[in-house]
């Protein structure tokens, strides 16, 4: 079956009679060879020749999904389940985030082959699982042994060189169809600066990536890649009418406008338009905001995804005879400053203790803004049922802030207790009287009460 968008026909009619059998839905036989060309029957006799040009659109899917550092068998299955319902939906393309098999980033975990080997397995679960949806095509980031199918590897696995091992392995992309992997792409750039180590765990690539689907032939490239001119160009040079890049870049403030500017540089002076697949979740210290996007030839916007929300993002991609091809997708509503930081919060406590795997969150209330911003954050992460609070006043403590604190608790509807850490801090002033003899009470003192809080608490 071939997607149509539209069909133009030129010909020579014999008979008006045909006008109406054409319209009556008797469509005629259609053959095509490769490159596009076509030719038809089943009009009757009366038609002597016709062309007409075929205009195909490609659905792509971008996964802007959320994994678990670790969980390959998780991280396998939700990629699956999404790959599923790309395709039921007309999506022939599904593209993942960058080391999405096992989850950004796992760090030292890429040191051991066993970690890199249980990945392996988990694309081909993947491949397999997916095997019956016929032609389509997903994009799967993962940590891949040396060599990458398809790219350059460099120096062998495990090989020293001076006192430093060599990376064992490439941060790769694998392009899976029908059972099968067809193309390995290894990132080419690897930053190593803020949070990013990946000069530590992974070898570079040296090759490209460019493959097609429905006659669009779509380069790969790999989140800091795309922040250079050469893997872009190079991907052009090899035939590329679209780039596809899988990302996990973490949130700050500023960074979505910043990358956003960024790829628009790319797309310009490639000429390419270009989609933007990231990663969305918390992981430990950092934060992933999702924000997908695509971008026509010119760096203009014309689709992005919702930020901190996971979301299949749906983009069309509407080839052209000459000119570069077209993508069309829905734009979500930008969000303030603020909107985006308290997700930004949210979601980063709501997954450091849910990835971590603990069951609650216990809280000391002071009555202060501060207790009270870190309350409001967890019942929004977690849900009222998951959040306790606990009031400690000492004889420090003004009646505003219990008052405060009480009336918090009440008005998000969370567990409230009251300890009193007097008798401790009397047994603590008691402890030290004899050092702090003749010496007038201060903020030594007052400081006592927070060892004690945190004593309690934990």
């Amino acid at each position: 079956m071939i997607p149509l968008a539209g069909i133009e026909f030129t010909g020579i009619l014999m008979n008006p009679d045909d006008i109406i059998f054409f319209v009556l839905g008797h469509l005629p036989s259609i053959h095509v060879a490769k490159g596009g060309a076509a030719s038809f029957g089943g009009f009757g006799p009366h038609w002597r020749s016709a062309t007409f040009y075929l205009s195909m659109s490609l659905n792509i899917a971008v996964a802007q999904l959320n994994f678990v550092v670790g969980d390959m068998a998780g991280n396998a299955r939700k990629i699956i389940d999404a790959a599923r319902h790309a395709y039921a939906q007309g999506a022939r393309l599904l593209l993942t985030p960058e080391l999405a098999i096992c989850g950004y980033a796992a760090e030292d975990l890429y040191l051991r082959p066993s970690f890199v080997a249980a990945c392996e397995a988990a694309v081909d679960e993947v491949a397999q699982a997916l095997a019956p949806l016929a032609g389509m095509f997903v994009v799967v980031g993962h940590p891949a042994p040396l060599p990458c199918l398809g790219g350059e590897a460099g120096p062998v696995s495990g090989a020293r060189q001076r006192s430093v091992s060599q990376a064992r392995c490439h941060n790769a992309a694998t392009v899976l169809s029908e059972g099968r992997r067809l193309h390995c792409y290894a990132k080419r750039e690897l930053p190593n600066y803020q949070v990013f180590d990946e000069r530590r765990y992974f070898a570079p690539g040296h090759g490209d990536c460019v493959f097609e689907v429905q006659g669009v032939r779509v380069g790969l490239l790999i989140c800091e890649d795309a922040w250079f001119d050469e893997p872009a160009a190079s991907s052009k040079g090899a035939g590329a009418q679209l780039l596809a890049v899988i990302n996990a870049s973490p949130f700050h403030i500023g960074k979505g406008r910043e990358r956003a500017l960024r790829m628009a540089q790319t797309c310009r002076k490639v000429s390419l338009p270009l989609i933007y697949c990231h990663l969305v979740g918390g992981q430990d210290e950092v934060v992933f905001d999702g924000n997908s996007f695509c971008l026509d030839a010119e760096g203009g916007l014309v689709g992005q995804a919702e930020s901190f929300r996971e979301q299949l993002f749906q983009v069309q991609v509407n080839p052209g005879q000459h000119a570069p091809v077209q993508l069309s997708a829905a734009i979500a509503p930008p969000k303030e400053l603020d909107a985006e930081l308290w997700d930004a919060l949210v979601v980063g406590v709501r997954d450091y203790i849910g990835k971590n795997g603990f069951p609650s969150a216990l809280i000391g209330l002071s009555g202060g803004i501060d207790s009270a911003l870190v309350l409001a954050i967890a019942v929004d992460a977690l849900g009222k049922e998951r959040v306790r609070t606990v009031m400690m006043p000492s004889p420090y403590t003004a009646d505003i802030s219990w008052l405060d604190a009480r009336e918090m608790a009440r008005r998000l509807g969370v567990r409230y207790d009251e300890i009193s850490i007097e008798p401790e801090f009397e047994a603590f002033k008691a402890s030290l009287q004899p050092h702090f003899e003749g010496r007038a009470e201060d903020a030594t003192e007052e400081n006592i009460q927070a060892r004690i809080r945190g004593t309690l608490l934990m």
